[in-house]
């Protein structure tokens, strides 16, 4: 890195709240993105569809306004921007392809989502080939990361959550609060580790992979253990997807009640839209409001676990014998945490109905295309074997375990605030 380039270094978290309110700014004043499609069902659909001319033309447009944000953003942190381009091509086309999978019917029928099918092309490529380290070095994993969050909070509207009733609200701390403590206890049990421990706790009572990334980022956690997390939420989404509504209508649940139960307790929200679908409208609105109530709690909980983490000096210590200055605190606070914050109160009160409908489409978008980077980023960066064999079968357990909680614990509170 040049001195040059070291003067004029900005933090990344700062860097990535200018460059989220960045795009949000071009969306409203300037130029909105196109959304490409990806939907297909057979190859004729896929010539069709997906590789016509019209729809090229926006992947290029998304592959210049990506890599151009993403090089202001490596400028401006002091990083290569050489190297940011030369790898970038790479990831966007391997996310590309991911987006591609991901878009087919019968995907799309089983709800898997894109960003796994980013994670797996990335650890594939990343465990089966010799990337060379400055490859590896030039990912801008917690770059796209935090990107996607400050855009995520464009989505979270204030006045849409009241409007849904306070029931999702009530249950959404009583679960959040009770999960993630019963996680942290249990993950100190089974002694694993402090930075798997935050982020399995916030995985399992929060919103899976976008707590754990929030949570990553809060206490500057390492983006492979971020992986193995996201792995498991993955990997147990999908059953618990399949097999809880039939569980519901086994034992004669009232929509309601089931549509709480999933909301609470599947950890992606695309997973909890195709458990709700399954079961009938009720449960799939009930379901959303629930979800999304969670979501909301998500820029709350960042901020607490980032003090927190402060606060402990990053160790359980029962006894804490010099507590840092607020102004340690801050140095130390995720600073992305307030554009998720100021991306959600701007979006909540100060833009129009009209104004939100018409960039919403856009923003979502590109929202998705940084987390889809960002998780074919991790995968290539990752070692999965050496972060099986480092971490061992501990946080595995726990997170079974603290699902298991959570599903139990929801299912009684969804009981209590919805069976009437």
């Amino acid at each position: 890195m040049s001195q040059q380039n070291k003067t004029f270094a900005i933090h990344e978290d700062w860097t990535v709240v200018i460059l989220g309110f960045l795009i949000i700014l071009i969306s409203l004043f300037l130029f909105l993105v196109p959304v490409p499609t990806f939907k297909w069902s057979a190859g004729s659909d896929l010539i069709n569809t997906v590789f016509i001319a019209k729809n090229i033309q926006i992947l290029l447009i998304e592959f210049v306004y990506l890599g151009l944000i993403g090089a202001i953003g490596a400028f401006i942190m002091g990083k290569s921007v050489k190297n940011f381009l030369l790898i970038f091509p790479v990831v966007y086309i391997l996310t590309t392809a991911a987006l591609i999978l991901a878009g087919n019917a019968q995907m799309r029928a089983l709800n898997l989502e894109a960003v796994i099918f980013s994670l797996t092309i990335g650890l594939i490529i990343g465990n089966f080939f010799n990337l060379p380290q400055w490859f590896r070095d030039a990912l801008s994993t917690e770059l796209f990361v935090k990107i996607g969050l400050v855009l995520l909070g464009t989505s979270i509207i204030f006045s849409d959550i009241l409007k849904a009733g306070s029931l999702g609200l009530i249950q959404a701390l009583i679960v959040v609060l009770s999960v993630w403590y019963f996680a942290f206890w249990l993950c100190r049990k089974l002694k694993v580790d402090d930075e798997l421990t935050m982020m399995i706790s916030s995985a399992v009572s929060i919103c899976g992979v976008s707590a754990a990334i929030a949570t990553s980022g809060a206490i500057k956690g390492d983006s492979k253990k971020l992986s193995y997390v996201i792995s498991m939420v993955l990997i147990t989404a999908i059953p618990m997807m399949i097999f809880m509504p039939y569980i519901a209508h086994y034992f004669n649940f009232p929509q309601e009640v089931t549509g709480a139960w999933l909301g609470g307790s599947i950890d992606t929200t695309g997973a909890v839209v195709a458990s709700g679908t399954l079961v009938g409208e009720a449960a799939l609105k009930i379901s959303t409001i629930v979800k999304f109530s969670q979501n909301v709690l998500l820029g709350l909980a960042a901020f607490a676990i980032s003090v927190y983490w402060t606060y402990t000096n990053n160790k359980w210590a029962t006894v804490v014998e010099s507590k840092p200055t607020l102004g340690v605190i801050w140095e130390r606070f995720p600073k992305f945490v307030i554009g998720f914050i100021g991306a959600s109160l701007l979006f909540s009160f100060f833009i129009p109905t009209e104004t939100r409908d018409v960039v919403k489409d856009s923003l979502k978008n590109l929202q998705g295309l940084w987390f889809a980077l960002a998780f074919t980023s991790i995968g290539l960066e990752t070692n999965f074997k050496d972060l099986l064999s480092t971490n061992g079968k501990k946080p595995f357990y726990a997170f079974l375990i603290a699902q298991l909680f959570n599903v139990i614990v929801t299912l009684i509170v969804a009981f209590f605030l919805f069976g009437k």
